[in-house]
């Protein structure tokens, strides 16, 4: 069953998601908010990443790549000699390799049983990746990246906690929007999360899942990447309703109170911090 979930993931990638639709965009941007109102707050919360990484070394590990889609994901490894991309969709290394060259080194590879030696890495990223695992494999995805991270660096995971706090107190209004603009309640094939099992295999935790599964490999840090999802800026984020505004406040909140938004926002950022000097 596993190894069923991981090719139609790969098929889905390959086929579908990392699937180029005009103006540089793949189909996978469904999943993103690239609307103009949002353009600023989007922007700003990826670019959180850097805050964590080591600014320089020489291999930083893209964990679960993609094309390495978005501007701001290829500032992460803007002072590292290469950047070695991990992924088992071919399509998204070749489009990987296009945009970073020499820069970057491509490797097919499964997050939860990573070819490389242990300390090999000076940084490690991993965006939106580990939740098209397996349930059962998420621990192993994380212990991995704890084994191939170098002593004394840090790795940064971004992914989606399922039905969060913050978000469930939307919800309400998001489905009464839904009649009052006469769109049908959605009641399909869901997923752990709440979300519409649609697309490719999701399976999303949540901070109480992570702390118990994975404390034992390190401290777990858990900060805010975004609070909000794409679901609520889609639906309440207007530019004739200061939307703007609105984000540039959310925004100031989440970097007041990064714990608290980390934990019952939408997106973490797990920070994993390894112990030691490296030789």
């Amino acid at each position: 069953m596993t190894e069923n979930t991981k090719q139609q993931v790969r098929e889905f990638y390959d086929q579908i998601g990392w699937s180029q639709v005009g103006d540089g965009l793949y189909q996978n941007a469904r999943y993103e908010d690239l609307r103009p109102v949002s353009r600023e707050y989007i922007r700003k919360t990826r670019l959180r990443v850097n805050r964590h990484l080591a600014p320089s070394g020489k291999y930083l590990l893209d964990a679960g790549s993609g094309p390495v889609q978005y501007p701001e994901y290829l500032t992460y490894s803007e002072g590292y000699q290469y950047r070695v991309c991990a992924d088992i969709s071919i399509t998204a290394l070749k489009d990987a390799k296009a945009r970073l060259g020499d820069h970057g080194l491509c490797v097919v590879a499964d997050v939860a049983n990573l070819p490389f030696t242990p300390d090999a890495f000076d940084g490690i990223v991993s965006m939106h990746t580990i939740h098209h695992l397996p349930m059962d494999e998420h621990r192993a995805a994380y212990g991995e990246l704890y084994r191939v991270l170098g002593a004394g660096k840090t790795a940064v995971v971004v992914n989606g906690w399922g039905n969060p706090f913050l978000m469930r107190l939307v919800e309400p209004l998001i489905q009464a929007g839904r009649l009052l603009t006469g769109r049908p309640i959605k009641r399909g094939k869901k997923d752990i999360s709440g979300e519409d099992a649609t697309g490719t295999f999701v399976r999303k935790m949540n901070a109480g899942w992570l702390k118990n599964e994975v404390s034992d490999l390190f401290p777990v840090e858990i900060y805010t990447w975004r609070s909000l999802s794409t679901r609520f800026l889609r639906w309440f984020i207007r530019p004739r309703l200061a939307g703007k505004a609105f984000l540039r406040f959310a925004f100031w909140l989440e970097e007041r109170f990064p714990r608290f938004f980390g934990v019952n926002g939408q997106y973490p950022m797990i920070v994993i911090r390894k112990p030691g000097n490296r030789e």
